[in-house]
């Protein structure tokens, strides 16, 4: 999707992020309701944020007292704008504060689930909630009385002023979290926002992004080759995808195949992918390599940097064949697709002098010094958005529902060396645990269900009239919504008993399974 500066005809809602953990979903919420959103941080200054052109604004949570040194600061001529806000929590009490009202701190501590009052008939951004509502709270300033011109919505035990609203400003806010499934009303709250105080129209729709993206990709690369690496995750396909509708015969995949992959994986590429979209595609068969570079490793970080510099290489050595035809043809190849999804822009800075957490590389970690320009068609959209599009885009939905897999594959799920005997056991017993949870009808329950093998480790066990001295297989069943955090799935005993029994059955030297329990934090997903 194109942004705003460059000429998109969707006018964003901006979530300023105040330092919340939620800034992303408060973004999803809105894209949800099928309206743009971007996150910004709070750094920029008004006039940054208005250059923008926004339809509307979300100031976000965080977790400073308005009071402390340092805090963030919101400009009060930010409301004078007339550029409809919402302040949410931390983002709430900052609006009070900037505009004359009293935030306080009473003592009196919200956090979690906490009853919210109407006062008097729901209206505003309470249209259509009951009186009462359940949402989740996480605060312990709040605002005693509103500034000026607001009315008073709602209040709770702590928190006096709950909600308030200026109609003729359509200036809003709301001491709780709306943006989190534990507020009962909270996408109603946010859409009352949206449709009722910014006036907004829904129109950021799959159709919407596929059309205005494929239009993008021409404009951008025109007559020129492209070359795409594709992972056999979601991400690069889609990409992929996306790229070849625009351009067709013009874009040119290459799949190196590192024999990490899980079981029907590198066939899906193969096979169900190129069918699906009619693309050239450049395989590098490259198992020997990295089972070779990997053989006696065991520190999971060595096997991270050797996986990535062995994928780089094979990577570079498929762009030198096709250039050498390319050139031959007198058609230099001038673009490199990636996958890059939103979050991984939000995480690395986005270009907006946020947080450097990390960096991203949907092909494998892709040296500096590549020759090409970038074209990454999915930098604006999350996860769900991914998905939506591949569907609209016809790809096979074993590859557009398939589960987030590490870039390492499998080498990162053996905790211990590598070898082809052990990746053999660990693909049995993934493609079981998979088998199962699909054909209980979960899979879209579970955001990842890891399947690791403790390679390592040895435990003993009696099968048939023998002991058995054999490995321990881990299942990891997460759910999630970004990644970011994640809670363990509850998935039925039944299921896990079907699992166990058919692993500890099928797959040989395998004689027990476990099941993590982790939360993340403070475990990772993966293991390692």
């Amino acid at each position: 999707m194109t942004t705003p500066e460059n000429g998109s005809e969707h006018r964003p809602v901006l979530v300023v992020d105040y330092g919340a953990q939620y800034a992303q979903l408060i973004a999803r919420r809105v894209r949800e309701a099928d309206v743009y959103s971007e996150i910004v941080p709070h750094t920029l200054s008004t006039q940054q944020i208005l250059a923008k052109n926004p339809a509307a604004i979300i100031l976000s949570g965080g977790p400073s007292s308005v009071y402390a040194e340092g805090a963030p600061r919101v400009d009060a001529d930010l409301f004078d704008a007339g550029v409809p806000v919402l302040g949410i929590c931390y983002g709430f009490q900052a609006m009070a504060n900037a505009l004359g009202g009293t935030v306080a701190k009473t003592g009196l501590r919200e956090y979690g689930s906490t009853d919210v009052r109407s006062d008097g008939e729901a209206r505003s951004i309470l249209s259509g909630t009951p009186e009462h509502q359940n949402a989740w709270m996480s605060h312990g300033d709040s605002v005693q009385s509103a500034p000026e011109g607001f009315d008073v919505l709602a209040s709770t035990a702590g928190a006096p002023v709950a909600a308030f609203a200026n109609e003729e400003k359509s200036l809003y806010g709301v001491q709780w979290h709306p943006e989190v499934k534990h507020s009962q009303h909270g996408q109603a709250v946010i859409e009352n926002f949206l449709f009722r105080g910014a006036r907004l129209d829904p129109n950021w729709t799959t159709r919407n992004i596929l059309e205005e993206q494929v239009e993008r990709i021409r404009e951008q690369i025109g007559d020129s080759r492209v070359i795409c690496g594709l992972s056999g995750g979601v991400d690069s396909a889609v990409a992929a995808a996306l790229v070849q509708r625009a351009v067709g015969d013009q874009l040119t995949c290459v799949f190196v195949d590192h024999g990490l992959l899980r079981e029907g994986e590198a066939e899906q590429v193969e096979r169900d992918f190129v069918a699906a979209t009619g693309v050239k595609l450049y395989v590098a068969n490259e198992q020997k390599r990295f089972l070779d570079a990997l053989a006696g490793v065991s520190d999971p970080e060595t096997k991270r940097k050797i996986i990535g510099r062995e994928f780089i290489r094979a990577f570079e050595e498929a762009e030198r064949a096709i250039m050498r035809e390319a050139e031959a043809e007198g058609e230099p190849i001038r673009f490199l697709v990636q996958g890059t999804l939103y979050p991984d822009v939000v995480e690395s800075g986005g270009g907006e002098g946020a947080a450097n957490i990390k960096s991203h590389h949907n092909v494998g970690g892709l040296p500096e010094d590549l020759q090409f320009e970038l074209v990454e068609p999915l930098r604006t959209l999350f996860k769900d958005e991914v998905r939506a599009v591949g569907a609209q885009l016809g790809l096979p939905a074993e590859i557009v529902g398939r589960q987030p897999f590490p870039g390492p594959g499998l080498g990162i799920r053996i905790v211990g060396d590598v070898t082809e005997e052990r990746l053999e056991l660990l693909r049995k017993a993934d493609a079981i645990a998979r088998a199962e949870l699909t054909a209980a009808g979960l899979d879209n329950e579970v955001w990842q269900m890891p399947v690791v093998l403790l390679a390592d480790v040895r435990s003993v066990g009696v099968q048939g009239d023998g002991r058995t001295y054999g490995h321990p297989i881990v299942l990891r069943p997460v759910s999630s919504e970004d990644a970011m955090t994640a809670d363990w799935s509850r998935l039925p005993y039944d299921l896990l008993a079907r699992i166990s029994n058919r692993i500890t059955n099928e797959v040989d030297g395998v004689n027990r399974v476990v099941l993590d329990v982790t939360s993340k934090p403070p475990g990772t997903i993966e293991w390692e």
